[in-house]
């Protein structure tokens, strides 16, 4: 079955767009940072880096210093997304050596088994997201070893919402979060719960989409978690393409 199923109704195209566009976005933005890291970490300390500043008299920037730790934020945003989006779109990479010798009705239930395996991992990974993230916004960790029972009692030693990143300075639009975050305190550097929420929000999204990639499994309308046959497809386009 085709591993790119066209979304079902406006609403799904809307999603599917979405996502695609932020993770263009993303992508783009980690091309944009990096390049102009290399233009002015190289292009400055050149010979005509060095006429310039001589001929204006100013001291040209030699880098973003917060380059590096934003391309590592976004890179991380990029993975938990793509993530997610791979399991919708059943394009995960995976062997069906095994699958391929079985009947249809036991291939079916050996990937609904995986399926609930996926759900069981995500699950768990969210746990733990949440629990991690929750320090840095001032909200209670889940109590239980691996289902959760309920929240934490919070404790003000239990508050990290004061943490900050390296470099990335703070935005002056951003400060509205303050006296709801940080009592009032100024940031300097953006806090960390702001890039850390991918963490738990990537988490929910990867749960989200094996539980719809399960229940598709189950009606019928897949018979794979993972992509089928891509490279041999891929392989025998070129073949026909030559023999044309």
């Amino acid at each position: 079955m085709s591993a790119h199923n066209p979304p079902n109704g406006m609403f799904g195209r809307f999603i599917d767009e979405l996502e695609e566009t932020v993770i263009a976005l993303i992508l783009g933005a980690m091309t944009i940072i990096t390049f102009i890291n290399v233009v002015l970490r190289y292009g400055v300390n050149s010979r005509f880096g060095r006429w310039i500043e001589d001929s204006l008299g100013v001291d040209l920037p030699g880098g973003l210093i917060w380059g590096l730790e934003a391309t590592s934020f976004l890179f991380a945003w990029l993975v938990l997304f793509g993530v997610s989006y791979a399991v919708k779109k059943t394009a995960n990479l995976g062997v069906d050596a095994v699958l391929n010798l079985v009947s249809a009705p036991v291939r079916k239930t050996l990937t609904l088994i995986a399926a609930a395996v996926c759900i069981a991992y995500a699950f768990l990974l969210l746990k733990g997201a949440w629990d991690y993230w929750a320090n840095f916004i001032n909200l209670p960790q889940t109590t239980g070893r691996w289902f959760p029972t309920g929240f934490e009692e919070m404790k003000r030693t239990s508050y990290r919402s004061w943490y900050e990143v390296v470099d990335i300075r703070m935005p002056e639009w951003l400060r509205f979060i303050e006296p709801w975050v940080n009592e009032g305190e100024a940031y300097e550097k953006i806090p960390r719960f702001i890039p850390y929420f991918i963490l738990p929000f990537g988490a929910a999204l990867l749960l989200l989409r094996f539980v719809q990639a399960t229940v598709r499994v189950w009606r019928g309308h897949e018979d794979s978690l993972i992509v089928s046959h891509e490279a041999e497809d891929a392989v025998e386009d070129v073949a026909h393409l030559n023999k044309d």
